[in-house]
């Protein structure tokens, strides 16, 4: 069978398509604290999370964490750290060598500590994988409590990439042992303002 064949007998064989299930989200509503619950998901799922007192303190912080990161992508306006430029003609393949991208999360989510970030943020869609490591800057205020309240917030959003980061890269389906790193940064943190 050609290409085309496959692609017709596909097109012939869809399943009927069923409306979503309408759910009443606000069953899962619970009367917690937002940041202290994302605070204690992040470190579960891996990653690491600071919180800082000031703003001004970002760049210091950074600095201390990761003393020996020469290559760094910066898309972010509170922070001046940054010695790799990138734009939406910048190719994935010239990014190989970075050692940290500091990135802007648009939200958290309490629920399981994942984070929304778009593309708007970072132009090349490969930078969150391909960086060694993955620092993300986000606002305290910024924390929804669930997935179904996450949905209904990105439901709102201009159609472009993202998607939710929840932790460093992870895999432990080849001979049950765990790999940090296999599909993208070694490490996540997470620096709260």
């Amino acid at each position: 069978m050609g290409r085309e064949e496959i692609l017709n007998s596909v097109r012939k064989n869809k399943p009927e398509l069923l409306p979503l299930p309408e759910i009443n989200a606000d069953l899962f509503n619970e009367d917690i604290d937002l940041l202290s619950g994302f605070k204690e998901k992040v470190p579960l799922v891996g990653g690491t999370i600071k919180q800082l007192t000031s703003p001004k303190d970002i760049d210091n912080e950074i600095t201390m964490m990761y003393p020996n990161a020469t290559n760094i992508v910066n898309r972010t306006q509170v922070s001046s750290l940054g010695t790799v430029s990138i734009s939406d003609k910048t190719q994935p393949k010239d990014l190989e060598d970075v050692d940290l991208a500091i990135l802007r999360g648009t939200f958290g989510v309490a629920e399981n500590g994942a984070i929304w970030i778009s593309e708007e943020q970072f132009y090349i869609r490969a930078l969150p994988f391909i960086t060694n490591d993955l620092l993300i800057i986000l606002d305290k205020k910024d924390i929804c409590q669930n997935l179904h309240e996450a949905y209904e917030l990105i439901s709102k959003r201009k159609r472009t990439f993202g998607l939710f980061i929840s932790g460093p890269s992870k895999t432990a389906d080849i001979e049950q042992c765990l790999v940090i790193g296999a599909q993208g940064a070694l490490s996540l943190t997470v620096l709260l303002i």
